[in-house]
Protein backbone atom coordinates (compact mmCIF):
# COMPACT_ATOMS: atom_id res chain seq x y z
CA UNK A 1 0.00 0.00 0.00
CA UNK A 2 1.43 3.29 -0.81
CA UNK A 3 1.79 6.16 1.68
CA UNK A 4 -0.54 8.12 0.51
CA UNK A 5 -3.48 5.41 0.37
CA UNK A 6 -2.61 4.83 3.40
CA UNK A 7 -3.22 8.02 4.89
CA UNK A 8 -6.20 8.73 3.35
CA UNK A 9 -7.71 4.93 4.61
CA UNK A 10 -6.12 5.45 8.34
CA UNK A 11 -7.37 9.50 8.63
CA UNK A 12 -10.76 8.76 7.67
CA UNK A 13 -10.80 6.03 9.63
CA UNK A 14 -9.86 7.92 12.29
CA UNK A 15 -12.30 10.92 11.81
CA UNK A 16 -15.14 8.43 11.83
CA UNK A 17 -14.24 6.20 15.12
CA UNK A 18 -13.05 9.31 16.97
CA UNK A 19 -16.05 11.30 15.55
CA UNK A 20 -17.50 11.32 19.24
CA UNK A 21 -14.74 12.17 20.80
CA UNK A 22 -14.76 15.55 18.13
CA UNK A 23 -18.07 16.22 19.33
CA UNK A 24 -17.44 16.39 23.16
CA UNK A 25 -14.37 18.23 22.74
CA UNK A 26 -15.67 20.50 20.68
CA UNK A 27 -19.00 21.11 22.99
CA UNK A 28 -15.90 21.45 26.24
CA UNK A 29 -14.10 24.64 23.94
CA UNK A 30 -16.92 26.34 23.06
CA UNK A 31 -18.52 26.36 27.15
CA UNK A 32 -15.37 26.88 28.29
CA UNK A 33 -14.44 30.05 26.30
CA UNK A 34 -16.00 32.44 23.67
CA UNK A 35 -13.71 32.07 20.38
CA UNK A 36 -13.42 29.86 16.97
CA UNK A 37 -13.42 25.91 17.61
CA UNK A 38 -10.10 25.46 15.57
CA UNK A 39 -7.19 27.27 15.90
CA UNK A 40 -5.28 27.49 11.93
CA UNK A 41 -1.67 28.59 11.76
CA UNK A 42 0.12 29.16 8.76
CA UNK A 43 3.10 26.38 8.25
CA UNK A 44 5.91 25.22 5.63
CA UNK A 45 4.30 22.12 3.91
CA UNK A 46 6.47 19.77 1.00
CA UNK A 47 8.35 21.77 -1.24
CA UNK A 48 8.09 24.90 0.77
CA UNK A 49 4.40 25.59 0.01
CA UNK A 50 1.96 27.00 2.83
CA UNK A 51 -0.67 25.73 4.31
CA UNK A 52 -3.31 25.80 7.42
CA UNK A 53 -2.73 23.32 9.98
CA UNK A 54 -5.88 22.38 12.20
CA UNK A 55 -5.53 22.41 16.52
CA UNK A 56 -8.30 22.35 18.38
CA UNK A 57 -8.26 26.07 20.03
CA UNK A 58 -6.35 25.77 23.42
CA UNK A 59 -6.31 29.55 24.49
CA UNK A 60 -8.68 31.94 25.74
CA UNK A 61 -7.78 34.36 22.49
CA UNK A 62 -5.82 34.09 19.44
CA UNK A 63 -2.01 34.28 20.76
CA UNK A 64 -0.02 37.19 19.63
CA UNK A 65 1.81 36.41 15.94
CA UNK A 66 5.10 37.68 17.55
CA UNK A 67 5.24 34.69 19.77
CA UNK A 68 5.03 31.62 18.27
CA UNK A 69 6.04 29.21 21.14
CA UNK A 70 4.16 28.16 23.99
CA UNK A 71 5.72 28.03 27.03
CA UNK A 72 5.20 26.47 30.10
CA UNK A 73 1.77 27.20 32.18
CA UNK A 74 0.52 30.08 29.75
CA UNK A 75 -2.10 31.71 31.25
CA UNK A 76 -4.09 32.22 28.31
CA UNK A 77 -4.53 27.90 28.21
CA UNK A 78 -8.13 27.52 29.11
CA UNK A 79 -9.13 24.92 31.41
CA UNK A 80 -10.32 22.51 28.24
CA UNK A 81 -7.47 23.47 26.58
CA UNK A 82 -4.94 22.11 29.15
CA UNK A 83 -6.52 18.99 28.98
CA UNK A 84 -6.37 19.00 25.23
CA UNK A 85 -2.75 19.78 25.29
CA UNK A 86 -1.46 17.16 28.00
CA UNK A 87 -3.06 14.56 26.42
CA UNK A 88 -2.24 15.25 22.50
CA UNK A 89 -6.14 15.53 21.35
CA UNK A 90 -5.71 19.25 20.33
CA UNK A 91 -3.68 17.12 17.31
CA UNK A 92 -6.78 15.21 16.14
CA UNK A 93 -7.98 17.97 13.81
CA UNK A 94 -4.74 17.44 11.92
CA UNK A 95 -6.31 14.14 10.57
CA UNK A 96 -8.21 16.86 8.34
CA UNK A 97 -4.92 18.42 6.96
CA UNK A 98 -3.58 14.11 6.07
CA UNK A 99 -6.93 13.78 4.12
CA UNK A 100 -6.97 17.07 2.49
CA UNK A 101 -3.13 15.96 1.15
CA UNK A 102 -1.01 18.53 3.29
CA UNK A 103 -0.17 16.63 5.64
CA UNK A 104 1.11 12.77 6.32
CA UNK A 105 0.42 10.93 9.21
CA UNK A 106 4.30 10.55 9.82
CA UNK A 107 6.46 12.81 8.74
CA UNK A 108 8.98 15.82 10.31
CA UNK A 109 6.44 17.76 11.98
CA UNK A 110 5.51 21.21 9.88
CA UNK A 111 7.18 24.59 11.10
CA UNK A 112 6.17 28.19 11.12
CA UNK A 113 7.96 29.89 8.54
CA UNK A 114 9.96 31.68 11.20
CA UNK A 115 12.10 28.86 12.04
CA UNK A 116 12.07 26.99 8.93
CA UNK A 117 14.37 30.15 8.01
CA UNK A 118 16.29 29.20 10.11
CA UNK A 119 17.31 25.13 8.39
CA UNK A 120 20.77 25.21 6.99
CA UNK A 121 19.57 25.45 3.07
CA UNK A 122 21.06 21.34 2.60
CA UNK A 123 18.55 20.35 5.85
CA UNK A 124 15.90 22.43 4.19
CA UNK A 125 16.10 21.21 0.94
CA UNK A 126 16.23 17.17 2.31
CA UNK A 127 13.63 17.93 5.14
CA UNK A 128 10.70 19.97 2.90
CA UNK A 129 11.06 16.82 0.54
CA UNK A 130 8.13 14.77 1.99
CA UNK A 131 5.44 15.55 3.48
CA UNK A 132 5.04 17.04 7.24
CA UNK A 133 3.49 14.75 9.73
CA UNK A 134 1.37 14.97 12.60
CA UNK A 135 4.54 12.28 14.79
CA UNK A 136 7.69 11.02 13.76
CA UNK A 137 10.56 10.56 16.05
CA UNK A 138 11.52 14.10 17.52
CA UNK A 139 7.46 14.35 18.15
CA UNK A 140 8.13 11.36 20.88
CA UNK A 141 11.24 12.43 22.26
CA UNK A 142 9.94 16.49 22.85
CA UNK A 143 6.11 15.46 23.84
CA UNK A 144 6.70 17.87 26.38
CA UNK A 145 8.46 20.58 24.80
CA UNK A 146 6.27 23.20 26.17
CA UNK A 147 7.32 22.39 29.56
CA UNK A 148 10.98 21.88 28.63
CA UNK A 149 11.33 25.54 27.53
CA UNK A 150 9.54 26.92 30.45
CA UNK A 151 12.32 25.90 32.34
CA UNK A 152 14.98 28.10 29.83
CA UNK A 153 16.31 31.27 30.74
CA UNK A 154 15.58 31.91 27.25
CA UNK A 155 12.81 30.05 25.05
CA UNK A 156 13.30 31.13 22.21
CA UNK A 157 17.32 30.38 22.13
CA UNK A 158 16.75 27.35 23.54
CA UNK A 159 14.89 26.08 20.78
CA UNK A 160 16.46 27.71 18.22
CA UNK A 161 20.28 26.75 19.66
CA UNK A 162 19.42 23.23 21.12
CA UNK A 163 15.88 21.42 20.28
CA UNK A 164 15.51 22.60 16.48
CA UNK A 165 18.79 21.21 15.57
CA UNK A 166 18.11 17.90 17.49
CA UNK A 167 14.78 17.68 15.77
CA UNK A 168 16.12 18.42 12.57
CA UNK A 169 19.07 15.73 12.51
CA UNK A 170 15.41 13.62 13.71
CA UNK A 171 13.92 14.71 10.01
CA UNK A 172 17.00 14.36 8.54
CA UNK A 173 16.88 10.52 9.27
CA UNK A 174 13.68 10.08 8.78
CA UNK A 175 13.50 10.87 5.32
CA UNK A 176 16.64 8.52 4.26
CA UNK A 177 14.95 5.54 6.18
CA UNK A 178 11.47 5.86 5.55
CA UNK A 179 9.67 3.13 4.92
CA UNK A 180 5.80 2.01 5.65
CA UNK A 181 7.45 -0.61 8.45
CA UNK A 182 8.94 2.71 9.98
CA UNK A 183 6.01 4.65 9.48
CA UNK A 184 3.67 1.78 11.71
CA UNK A 185 6.58 1.81 14.58
CA UNK A 186 6.71 5.64 15.08
CA UNK A 187 2.74 5.12 15.11
CA UNK A 188 2.95 2.32 17.27
CA UNK A 189 5.30 4.26 19.59
CA UNK A 190 3.53 7.84 19.76
CA UNK A 191 0.52 5.49 21.09
CA UNK A 192 2.34 3.99 23.34
CA UNK A 193 4.00 6.97 24.91
CA UNK A 194 0.72 8.54 25.08
CA UNK A 195 -0.88 5.65 27.06
CA UNK A 196 2.17 5.73 29.46
CA UNK A 197 2.07 8.92 29.92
Amino acid sequence: MSKRLFDIAASLAGLIVLAPLFALAALWIKLDSPGPLFFRQQRVGRHGKLFSIYKFRTMAAAPDTSAQLTVGCDRRITSAGAFLRQHKLDELPQLINVLQGAMSLVGPRPEVPRYVACYPPAVRAIVLSVAPGITDWASILYREESAILGRAADPERAYVETILPTKLDYYVRYVSERSFWTDLRIIASTLSALVHR
